[in-house]
């Protein structure tokens, strides 16, 4: 069974430790796609749906290093290449974090695998490979920070509502 689906994803407070580890996921694909200066779809496609799935399961331990250190280890052993996309450089406003980013992409990551039934890293690798992870990425843009369920919703219509 999917272990993000049927539940409210909040146990006495505490996020639920898939979640988290989504969270983490998504944070470390961001961290990682700045320092390479690359759209995120390209490094979801580095790394592949097994290597994908072997980072979230294993999250909780990296998630006890250092981001930077794990995002180096992942660029050198899977020979993620330098880009030329800067939207860090190109953004006029506030830069979100590689953790805002992360909590944005896990949502609605979230939001595929409750509505479509969907495993976690065919979700992820569907979101970051769309349309809409070009919307997310464009800081001068309000897509980040949209609600959720608009993001849901627009990634469902295929554009943005």
């Amino acid at each position: 069974m999917n272990p993000l689906l049927h539940e409210t994803g909040v146990c006495a407070g505490r996020e639920k430790k898939e979640y988290n580890d989504l969270f983490f996921l998504c944070s470390l694909i961001e961290y990682t796609a700045r320092k390479t200066k690359n759209h995120r779809d390209r490094v979801v496609r580095a790394l592949g749906k097994d290597r994908l799935r072997h980072i979230y399961d294993l999250a909780d331990v990296y998630h006890c290093e250092n981001i930077d250190k794990v995002s180096d280890e992942l660029i050198e052993k899977y020979r993620i290449p330098i880009g030329n996309f800067d939207n860090v450089a190109d953004c006029r406003y506030a830069i979100p974090t590689h953790w805002d980013i992360g909590k944005v992409y896990k949502r609605l990551i979230v939001a595929v695998c409750e509505n479509q039934g969907k495993d976690p890293i065919d979700s992820l690798t569907e979101v970051y490979c769309s349309w809409i992870s070009l919307k997310i990425e464009n800081y001068n843009s309000s897509a980040y920070y949209e609600s959720p369920g608009y993001l849901y919703a627009s990634y469902i219509a295929g554009t943005m509502l």
